[in-house]
């Protein structure tokens, strides 16, 4: 009778033991896949952060080049997009940085509705200057344009100090018409650069197409830093 008990006894305790390492096992499953996870989230994160502006969510210079890589693969030219907001500034100095932040939010959102219902991307590259790259389509570039310069020259409501208000800016918009395997940053962008000046220097609320042979004084020659002299700028600190 004894020995059956303490056969019965030592059945017991092993099975408890069994069952206290499954549960622990499972559990440490369950920590483990937890961590999984949360690597992967974070990595996820940092991924998409490196492609877009932290502020309004668009892509930013990174991304974009992603956007233009993409499009090597098709077979026709696209159109590069350079937009710069006309009376920002002002805004911004009127109502604060925080009412300028909700005014580019805002703007962002309606590039990146624009963008995407033609099919292509919007991004962000400092500031208030945004670019847009979009697939050539049976549409007259022009149209695409005026929907562009309108959209963005609804007024906005924002937040500030005394309450909300309306305001209102515009952009200044040059557009470059490329072949998908030109270099984005010296051919596309710098052609859509040298259209945008001219349609800021023109008073702004508009939009211009680059034509070959389309110029901008340099640097010394003119008010303000344009994103051509910024991007050499941010080569040269690279080369050094």
């Amino acid at each position: 009778m004894f020995t059956t008990i303490l056969v019965i006894a030592t059945i017991c305790a092993a099975l408890t033991f069994a069952a206290g390492a499954c549960v622990g096992f499972g559990l440490g499953c369950l920590a483990a896949w937890s961590t999984v996870a949360q690597l992967r989230a974070e990595l996820v994160d940092a991924v998409w952060q490196l492609a877009h502006d932290p502020l309004t969510g668009l892509l930013n210079r990174t991304g974009l080049h992603s956007v233009h890589a993409a499009a090597t693969g098709q077979p026709q030219p696209i159109i590069v997009m350079l937009l710069d907001l006309d009376g920002f500034k002002e805004v911004n100095d009127a109502y604060g940085h925080g009412t300028g932040d909700d005014l580019l939010i805002e703007t962002a959102d309606r590039l990146a509705r624009l963008a995407d219902a033609n099919g292509g991307s919007a991004a962000r590259l400092s500031g208030d200057e945004y670019a847009a790259i979009l697939p050539v389509r049976d549409q007259a570039i022009t149209d695409l344009a005026d929907r562009f310069t309108n959209a963005l020259a609804e007024p906005v409501k924002v937040d500030t100090d005394t309450g909300p208000v309306m305001v209102a800016v515009t952009a200044s918009i040059g557009i470059a018409i490329v072949g998908n395997t030109e270099p984005l940053e010296d051919t596309a962008l710098h052609q859509a650069d040298t259209a945008m000046y001219h349609a800021k220097n023109q008073g702004g609320n508009r939009h211009i197409l680059y034509t070959p042979g389309m110029t901008m004084p340099d640097r010394q020659h003119r008010r303000g830093s344009r994103l051509r002299d910024l991007r050499h700028s941010r080569r040269a600190v690279g080369a050094a």
